[in-house]
């Protein structure tokens, strides 16, 4: 038993559900903050405190007293507009920062994302020191909180943990486009690139091990087997008796299609596709990374994408 209080922002997302779960299995007391719109499933165990990140009464009373702050909750720009991005996970962490010196507050873990780091060319895999320049509003708004909770690190305790591309139970988004590639007679095509592919419950895991064990001030890469999406599809139909999709979409169409969202754009004076040509370019690469950090200062490590995949297929069926 655990004994512990952890606070989680973000608690009813795809990441948060799964962390709140193991919380709860540990033994932890666990407060989740969820606005008042958000369905919070069957999630039993925690705490609810119905706020946003703006709402400094709620979030004083969240944090205040808690051993660890996991700081999950962000907002990505397939649900949002740029500024609405910038504003929720640049100010919206400030905002947890303030409540939390103003509390009593053992650690804070933040979790950013893989996408602020870039791989510089001298590897094909990029680790903590490769720090990229942010392509859109969403790795802006990530590198810009990163750098909140460095300065607050100065004073106080907190870690940041990057995960890379993650897969598991209940994500709508990247689990099941790589299934539906994977499996689905129907699926054209798969996506030219890669990425580092993990399991949620080993990022569950990393963050665990973030807080007992990080460095404060420091980062933390929390990645999974580097395959191209030709690989993962591949991988996923044999241990599936699935269909992968048979041809590779070329990386010029994805490319193409950078410049006509930022025509649409102009025209419209609305962000209609959440991308622009950098963004369709970086779509088409191998966003590769290594773990080795994590692994040794933290004792981190992660499954091949099989050992994930019963419980993902019997969701991914199930739907």
């Amino acid at each position: 038993m655990s004994g512990r209080t952890a606070a989680v922002t973000g608690a009813t997302g795809f990441l948060g559900t799964h962390l709140c779960e193991r919380l709860v299995d540990d033994g932890w007391t666990v407060r989740g903050l969820a606005r008042p719109t958000s369905d919070r499933g069957d999630l039993e165990g925690v705490d609810w405190y119905v706020g946003d990140l703006f709402d400094d009464e709620t979030l004083r009373s969240l944090v205040d007293g808690a051993d660890v702050v996991f700081h999950l909750a962000g907002v990505g720009l397939w649900s949002a507009d740029p500024e609405t991005v910038e504003r929720v996970n640049r100010d919206g962490t400030a905002s947890v920062l303030e409540a939390c010196r103003a509390g009593d507050v053992g650690r804070v873990v933040f979790t950013s994302t893989a996408g602020t780091r870039r791989a510089n060319g001298t590897s094909e895999f990029a680790d903590e020191t490769d720090v990229a320049e942010p392509i859109g509003a969403y790795q802006s708004s990530k590198a810009e909180a990163e750098r909140l909770i460095d300065g607050y690190a100065e004073t106080a305790d907190a870690v940041t943990v990057h995960p890379t591309s993650i897969v598991g139970p209940g994500d709508e988004s990247f689990t099941a486009q790589l299934l539906a590639m994977g499996l689905e007679p129907t699926m054209p095509a798969t996506l030219p690139g890669g990425a580092s592919i993990v399991g949620v419950s080993d990022v569950v895991d990393g963050l665990l091990a973030a807080a007992d064990r990080g460095e404060s001030g420091d980062h933390y890469l929390l990645g999974g087997e580097n395959l191209t999406y030709d690989q993962a599809a591949e991988r996923i139909a044999d241990y599936a008796d699935g269909t992968p999709a048979p041809i590779r979409v070329p990386a010029t169409a994805i490319r193409a299609a950078g410049p006509v969202a930022e025509g649409v754009r102009a025209v419209t004076g609305r962000q209609v596709f959440p991308f622009d040509r950098q963004m369709a370019a970086l779509a088409t690469q191998r966003l590769f990374y290594t773990s080795r950090k994590a692994n040794e200062e933290l004792g981190y490590e992660y499954q091949p994408i099989e050992a994930h995949l019963p419980e993902i297929l019997e969701w991914y069926r199930s739907r």
